[in-house]
């Protein structure tokens, strides 16, 4: 009996060591083959400055399809797998349904999706986010991307492998101290604010944002120009008014000394807005004088503009019906929808991007390397300007053979160290900030000026994601913001976006058919074989002891 009892008293001693050396020493193994649930580099350091409890609340709990029940499982792992490298970050999962006003507010918009389930279609609203909070700040995490998929399932996948991406940026940005600095240069014509506001809005949630204008140049070029080398990053945003050798050599000094710039460029003079209100309009060359300053950095923007058969739609007033107009959505081939490049972390899981009334760039032979972002499909024609455009073009019959242009690039992301466009040439004023070529540094040049124009909706800016007239939906915002992020980016988060993930999937249709086979398979015929079992060991018991 005391024997007994010290073999017992052994066994619990040992599973209470055991049990407080599994609270005192953690750890995890990833077994996955594409290393899923193995924290990059740049997450580590990121959630290693978390000095105070980081709260993470997640609104993927209650009742919402079975298949996202594989997202939050996920979303679950991952985060986890965060806590455990950081005790600080906190981790809860709500339920959405009585906060569902509270969350819209907050921007936390809910998805409909149609769900398939024992061969019939239903539709079920998720809320796909999640909000980080230190402090008094917070930030909120969409789970779900917009890009344009073709099946739920690759739209799954998508999700689950943006997760690191998405809370590790949140994470990064939460704990912020000193925001990078992002002027939108005014002064030559560039777009009024209400037309920037869906894309300017979310950059300044990031960084700091303020107006620059170059106006000042004229009366006190230097004072400008070393204000300017004060900015992280300038965007110059449609800018119709031709440009001053004084503003040029601002710009260019900008650059040689370190600054970073988003170019948004239209050569061509051609409006949507015109067109919709008289029919045609004549498009014809813009001359901004930016031409020997891009030619210097490595590229040409040219006066021809592209139309192309794998278009974006406008609303086109086809009859009258009890004296009320009819409107029908058709393919506008000089609006291009086009694909990014699905290598570059700026571009990959994006949506189409729609641009408008876009000229194509032509890249020369120099020490810059050059990324295409942005590029058309092959069927294109190139048009040449001056030329008029008519509305009621958009019914001619498409000659397949007219469209053999092949691919036309409409972004480029320039690296490398820039040579002064003003270099052994003489300058506009003298400055003590000269320098006649950059150290590393990196440019984007988008051949269209209306790519970050968002609509007016009843006096309000609309999304720049979506179009108020035919409800289709582009990734211009997300691929604009990305430019952003990866032009001052010094962490390298936007390389967490090319992690690839290979998801297996359920076959609904196939498990649908089969579904009775499995279902015995699964139920019945264990119970068969448990009960053959017993049966033959109660035989056989009889036998040997009768």
């Amino acid at each position: 009996m005391n024997k007994s009892i010290k073999n017992i008293s052994i066994v619990i001693v040992l599973l209470i060591s055991i049990n407080l050396l599994n609270q005192s020493f953690y750890k995890r193994f990833d077994i996955t083959k594409d290393k899923r649930y193995t924290l990059s580099e740049t997450t580590k350091s990121s959630i290693a400055k978390v000095d105070k409890n980081l709260f993470i609340t997640v609104y993927l709990e209650g009742d919402f399809p079975s298949e996202f029940k594989r997202l939050q499982v996920e979303t679950q792992q991952y985060l986890e797998e965060l806590s455990s490298e950081n005790s600080r970050i906190k981790i809860n999962f709500e339920n959405p349904d009585n906060q569902r006003e509270a969350l819209i507010k907050k921007g936390m918009m809910p998805s409909q999706l149609t769900v398939e389930e024992d061969g019939k279609m239903s539709e079920a609203i998720i809320f796909p986010w999640a909000e980080v909070s230190l402090g008094s700040k917070s930030t909120v995490v969409s789970l779900l991307p917009n890009a344009i998929v073709a099946s739920q399932e690759e739209q799954l996948q998508k999700a689950i492998e943006n997760l690191e991406y998405s809370f590790t940026n949140a994470i990064h940005t939460i704990q912020l101290k000193t925001q990078k600095k992002v002027g939108i240069i005014t002064g030559n014509g560039e777009l009024k604010d209400i037309y920037q506001y869906s894309f300017l809005s979310e950059v300044a949630k990031k960084y700091r944002l303020a107006k620059f204008t170059l106006d000042s140049v004229e009366s006190n070029a230097n004072k400008t120009l070393q204000d300017l080398t004060n900015l992280d990053l300038a965007i110059i945003a449609k800018p119709t008014i031709k440009f001053t050798d004084k503003e040029k050599f601002v710009l260019d000094q900008f650059i040689t000394n370190g600054g970073k710039t988003l170019w948004m460029i239209d050569n061509v003079q051609a409006d949507q807005d015109s067109l919709v209100n008289s029919g045609k309009i004549l498009a014809y060359p813009r001359d901004l004088g930016l031409t020997n300053l891009l030619f210097s950095y490595g590229i040409r923007i040219n006066t021809s503009l592209i139309k192309d058969l794998y278009s974006a739609k406008i609303p086109v007033a086809t009859g009258q019906v009890a004296n009320q107009p009819q409107f029908k959505n058709l393919d506008w081939f000089y609006h291009p929808l086009v694909n990014g490049n699905p290598n570059h972390t700026i571009t990959k899981n994006v949506s189409p991007v729609r641009l408008q009334f876009a000229n194509q760039i032509d890249t020369l032979k120099n020490n810059i390397k050059k990324t295409p972002l942005l590029v058309s499909s092959l069927l294109t024609q190139k048009v040449g300007t001056p030329k008029i455009i008519e509305l009621q073009s958009i019914a001619d019959e498409v000659i397949e053979t007219d469209y053999k242009g092949g691919h036309q690039l409409f972004a480029v992301l320039l690296e490398g160290s820039f040579n002064s466009a003003y270099k052994n040439r003489v300058k506009p004023f003298k400055t003590s900030l000269l320098k006649e070529k950059s150290k590393p540094n990196k440019m984007i040049v988008i051949s269209d000026g209306d790519i970050g124009k968002n609509q007016i909706l009843k006096g309000q800016p609309y999304d720049l994601a979506r179009d108020k007239w035919t409800n289709q939906q582009f990734g211009n915002k997300d691929f604009l913001l990305n430019t952003v992020d990866y032009l001052l980016d010094d962490a390298g988060l936007l390389k967490l976006r090319n992690k690839s993930l290979k998801i297996k999937m359920l076959d609904k249709q196939k498990a649908y058919k089969e579904r009775t086979f499995w279902q015995f398979l699964n139920l019945i015929l264990p119970l068969i074989l448990l009960f053959a079992f017993g049966l033959t060991f109660n035989f056989l018991r009889k036998r040997k002891y009768s």
